[in-house]
């Protein structure tokens, strides 16, 4: 008999390791479960138009792409359970998957944590990369980059907080509060073990500032991160927004592996 009192933890029955939320190490577990809390978010969401071409190649089948606009959201999460503060880019653009969902693909993720990298992929299916994001005041100037591999692959700005917006205005190109993903996970032996399309939305969202104008975004070439394949064709508007929200389970809605596919 284990003395569990000695390791001032419980050691997981069977049941346990076989019930969802379960992480490894199991006295020290790298894996929130579901669902955590993100307060003060401070968000610097950037929208550009890019080539449909361009957005057709990076979605996967049977996913169809929505238009020509692609975004960044560059985000300075301040307080969020289990990971405390960090940096997180998503770059998203418009998709769906016709009469079951419809969102923001998610091509490429960048954290600065390294809990984040691992839930995103083993949870969501989310492409995660560790690399360095950061949003920074600079006078009149707000400035978002994201660095990888000592390059920086994205510099937007925005002028700061100049013309006040309501929360309706953040979406006006696609609903990205749904996040699309494709979650891809072998068995040890190199058997596919998931092939997925995964959707999730953001619950317990609020909102308590939003600010548009005209924003830019800059991308450079990087092979481990090659946001470059969405290029800016035009400019357009970005927001800096603040928020609460809560990070809760979503929804399989396609399974690659079922036999229907």
């Amino acid at each position: 008999m284990v003395n569990e009192a000695r390791y001032g933890v419980k050691r997981p029955s069977i049941a346990d390791i076989c019930a969802g939320g379960f992480s490894t190490p199991w006295d020290a577990p790298m894996i929130p479960p579901f669902p955590f809390r993100f307060r003060n978010a401070e968000i610097l969401t950037l929208y550009w138009r890019t080539d449909p071409d361009a957005m057709a190649f990076l979605l996967p089948p049977p996913l169809q792409p929505i238009g020509d606009i692609a975004c960044v959201h560059i985000y300075r999460m301040n307080d969020t359970d289990w990971i405390g503060p960090y940096c997180e880019a998503n770059v998203m653009f418009g998709a769906r998957l016709p009469g079951k969902a419809e969102g923001g693909y998610s091509p490429y993720l960048v954290l600065s944590t390294d809990i984040g990298v691992a839930h995103g992929r083993e949870l969501h299916g989310q492409p995660k990369k560790f690399g360095q994001p950061s949003v920074d005041f600079r006078g009149d100037l707000i400035v978002g980059r994201v660095e990888r591999n000592g390059i920086d692959v994205i510099t937007g700005t925005l002028p700061y907080k100049q013309k006040p917006a309501a929360p309706g205005d953040l979406k006006p190109y696609f609903d990205f509060a749904t996040n699309l993903n494709l979650k891809a996970i072998d068995h040890i032996d190199g058997r596919p073990a998931i092939r997925q399309l995964t959707s999730r939305r953001l619950a317990e969202v609020t909102i308590h500032e939003v600010w548009r104008g005209p924003g830019t975004v800059e991308l450079r070439a990087n092979a481990q991160l090659p946001v470059f394949r969405l290029p800016v064709l035009e400019p357009l508007e970005g927001f800096y927004w603040r928020a609460d929200f809560t990070l809760v389970a979503g929804d399989i809605i396609h399974d690659y592996l079922d036999g229907s596919a």
